[in-house]
């Protein structure tokens, strides 16, 4: 924990706990809202980060699927509806929401972010980073190899590919969270601050902020 000098003080630690999904928009929104809440306040806080694996499908196919008609056939009319409030919504945290390409299983994607975890909460949540950038504004499929190695190596992940390459490495893991969360997590993004305080969905940076003050 880093000490502010001038003071003689130290700085408060704020743990958060994220459960998320890889191909959930509103988690790759509230991971910007949240970001920007952390960059604001790195002179008052330290920060400890991890994330937690949750599927919103978790019978998506792994060969992968054509996004929009996998949500057409998943919503119905309301697709399109969604992905125009999905692009708006991006837009406003700088972003530009894409369609093209295959949506699918995201165990694979889990599997990495577990394993990154492993290296460090921070290049577990530059990992993260990467894979919603790469999902939702490039076209990438979250059950490509190529794709989630790439991401890795953007991060400076050591031994993905091989980790990777044994489907059952990290599996387990992920499955005992899914199962320990599944009673405690109705939806994402869920975030646990300092342990207690819990906080739902895509929230904005200022609902954050009032959060990393919650003291226990």
């Amino acid at each position: 924990m880093a000490n502010d000098s001038s003071s003689n003080t130290q700085k408060k630690l704020v743990k958060i706990d994220i459960s998320s999904d890889s191909v959930c928009p509103w988690c790759f929104v509230g991971k910007k809202n949240l970001d920007k809440a952390i960059d604001s306040s790195r002179d008052k806080y330290d920060f400890e980060i991890k994330w937690h694996p949750y599927q919103l499908d978790p019978d998506a196919p792994k060969e992968g699927a054509n996004k929009r008609e996998y949500y057409r056939r998943k919503f119905g009319s309301r697709s399109e509806q969604m992905e125009a409030r999905m692009s708006e919504v991006f837009g406003k945290v700088g972003l530009e929401y894409n369609m093209s390409g295959l949506t699918g299983n995201t165990m694979d994607s889990h599997r990495l972010i577990y394993f990154a975890g492993q290296q460090g909460s921070d290049k577990q949540h530059r990992l993260v980073e990467e894979l919603f950038l790469g999902y939702f504004t490039q076209g990438k499929y979250i059950g490509d190899h190529d794709f989630l190695l790439d991401c890795a190596k953007k991060v400076n992940l050591e031994g993905a590919a091989e980790f990777l390459q044994d489907p059952n490495n990290g599996l387990k893991e992920v499955k005992d969270e899914l199962d320990s969360l599944s009673g405690n997590v109705r939806g994402v993004p869920f975030y646990v601050i300092n342990r207690s305080n819990k906080v739902s969905g895509a929230q904005p940076s200022e609902l954050f902020l009032k959060a990393f003050e919650y003291q226990e």
